[in-house]
């Protein structure tokens, strides 16, 4: 499931993921978010956490991540990934290669880092 952070606004969106993505996550909540401040702001600044009971995504949400990643690779002007297990750390980095924007990994505990980083 997504949740979005209280800290978001404009262009910049805070997402926190919990327990295992899905497909109907995907489609329901996130992009639907994403179509509207794409529509209102052009590129977007986004922050994914991912929470302690992050357990990763489905096959399906694994597909939709990724064939919609590269669908607007260069409408995401900045990315920060927080947290999550230490695989998560080199998808990222593999993804970036895709990506227009800059990318970075944070920590689980540099949340306060990863939000300056990212309005920066």
């Amino acid at each position: 499931m997504f949740e979005f952070m209280p800290e978001s606004s404009g262009r910049v969106l805070g997402v926190t993921a919990h327990g295992k993505l899905t497909d109907e996550d995907y489609k329901q909540t996130l992009i639907p978010r994403f179509e509207a401040l794409f529509k209102q702001h052009g590129k977007l600044k986004v922050l994914f956490s991912m929470a302690d009971d992050f357990e990763g995504w489905d096959l399906e949400a694994a597909w939709d991540d990724a064939s919609y990643g590269l669908k607007h690779r260069a409408d995401f002007e900045r990315m920060a990934v927080v947290g999550g297990p230490a695989w998560v750390d080199w998808c990222v980095k593999w993804a970036g290669f895709f990506m227009e924007g800059e990318i970075k990994v944070f920590p689980a505990d540099q949340l306060d880092q990863a939000w300056a980083w990212l309005r920066g």
